[in-house]
């Protein structure tokens, strides 16, 4: 800046010398006196150096400023400012490109507000996200992509998307997008940690303002949890449909076997109404384990707290299981502090200790031994349920909470049970932000351990 001033003012400095020269030349001819003409180029000179300042502080350098900071805000330097005083238009200019200045300052900050913004959602997003231009170059991936598909940003972006995406499925997304211009989607599978992972994949087509293709967008759902749940649901469906399938055949059947003449029978007719009556109540059994996981699974937050008597509790819970012992020889022993009480919802925790007792019983041999103990811990309740019966395998004590899995299914449908009462003992501890485990050991017998927090407030 001060160099393009000295050439200017160099400039000025050579005209007002020729304008000096060429007026003496003119004031020459009419006047005689040299000193008189010497006094009248003086005044000249001064007259013109002062014109020449006043004119290229009042215009020149206000101009070459203004030009200055335009040069400047073109160049994204949007904290320039004019700071030299003007008047008339040039200070009205100065004053409007101060306004445009500060604008653009402003719109920037907004702009890197917002793309701040929109850059913490993309690396937030439960999603993987991938943005493609029309020649298939990657710009942007996130943070939920990486963390599916593995290695860096810098490992994708720059590169042609068949290169660095190895997924077919991808490609034929992509491919797709561009092919039709229009959403794609599509569902594929990865192996991640031994386990696999099922996703689904959409691809959008981006546009311009003239409706021009100039990209992709391809979004990456994690399903595998809502294939699960499905696969569950499938499961649940067929189980219950096969736990009633046996028991409506052979109620089915003596009871045609009855109608076909084998009531005549006094000994075969009592013998197949006991059967029926056996079956109808393995049924009525199961419907009622179901609509007990229904309403827990329905109210999974709601539980009705009061204050429970251990003492109390074990007298209404004994007597329901204690002629199941008697028939198979087998010794219930109780060491439970009797005077402990405890904040939870009673007619849940008879549940529990229901279901523990009366499956430690049915896998028990007979002339076995079933132990109960209740003791404080911590601040917690811990019930204690160990038998003498057949045991669980590793490879089974994973799954034993599912619903209406089995690890003995013949000798579980002998015993009457529905495969529900464990998965109802873990929803409950669940539901009381308690704890569950279990330990056991094939031939010599199954503990567990359930631990409720005394206070549920």
């Amino acid at each position: 800046m001060k160099k393009l001033l000295s050439k200017k003012l160099i400039g000025y400095s050579f005209l007002i010398l020729f304008v000096l020269a060429l007026s003496g030349a003119i004031l020459f001819q009419f006047v005689s006196n040299f000193y008189v003409l010497l006094a009248v180029l003086v005044i000249e000179y001064i007259t013109l150096v002062l014109a020449l300042f006043y004119f290229f502080d009042k215009y020149v350098k206000p101009i070459d400023k203004a030009s200055e900071t335009m040069d400047k805000l073109l160049q994204g330097n949007y904290h320039a400012r004019i700071h030299h005083r003007m008047n008339g238009s040039i200070g009205q200019l100065s004053t409007k490109i101060n306004s445009l200045a500060r604008n653009l300052s402003e719109l920037t900050i907004q702009e890197q507000i917002q793309a701040e913004q929109l850059s913490t959602v993309i690396e937030n997003s439960e999603s993987g996200l991938v943005l493609i231009d029309e020649k298939g170059y990657i710009h942007v991936v996130n943070r939920k992509f990486i963390s599916m598909f593995g290695r860096t940003p810098q490992d994708y972006i720059g590169y042609l998307y068949y290169d660095v995406l190895g997924n077919e499925q991808i490609h034929h997304t992509v491919q797709e997008t561009f092919l039709y211009e229009k959403h794609v989607k599509h569902l594929f599978s990865i192996k991640e940690g031994g386990e696999r992972v099922y996703l689904e994949i959409v691809g959008a087509p981006i546009f311009n303002e003239r409706n021009m293709l100039k990209g992709a967008v391809l979004v990456i759902y994690d399903i595998t949890e809502f294939k699960n749940v499905e696969v569950m649901r499938k499961d649940f469906v067929a189980n219950v449909s096969h736990e009633l399938k046996t028991p409506i055949t052979s109620i089915r059947g003596f009871a045609e076997t009855l109608l076909d003449g084998a009531a005549e029978d006094p000994e075969a007719r009592s013998q197949f109404l006991n059967i029926i009556f056996d079956e109808s109540k393995r049924i009525q059994l199961l419907i009622d384990d179901l609509l007990i996981l229904s309403k827990l699974e329905k109210d999974e937050s709601t539980i009705n707290v009061s204050t429970v008597h251990v003492g109390l509790m074990l007298d209404e819970i004994l007597p329901l299981v204690q002629q199941h012992a008697d028939q198979k020889q087998i010794e219930v022993q109780v060491d439970a502090e009797e005077e402990l009480k405890f904040e939870a919802d009673e007619d849940k925790m008879k549940q529990i200790l229901l279901n523990l007792l009366t499956n430690a019983i049915s896998y028990t041999p007979e002339k076995g031994l079933v132990s109960v103990k209740i003791k404080e811990f911590e601040d917690k309740v811990c019930f204690i349920v160990k038998d003498t019966g057949i045991g669980i395998g590793k490879e089974a004590l994973p799954r034993i909470f599912e619903r209406f899995y089995r690890v003995d299914k013949d000798r579980s449908r002998d015993t009457g049970g529905t495969g529900l009462g464990l998965a109802i003992v873990k929803h409950i501890v669940e539901v009381h932000k308690g704890e569950i485990e279990v330990e056991s050991e094939l031939g010599k017998g199954t503990t567990f351990a359930v631990y409720i927090p005394k206070d549920q407030n």
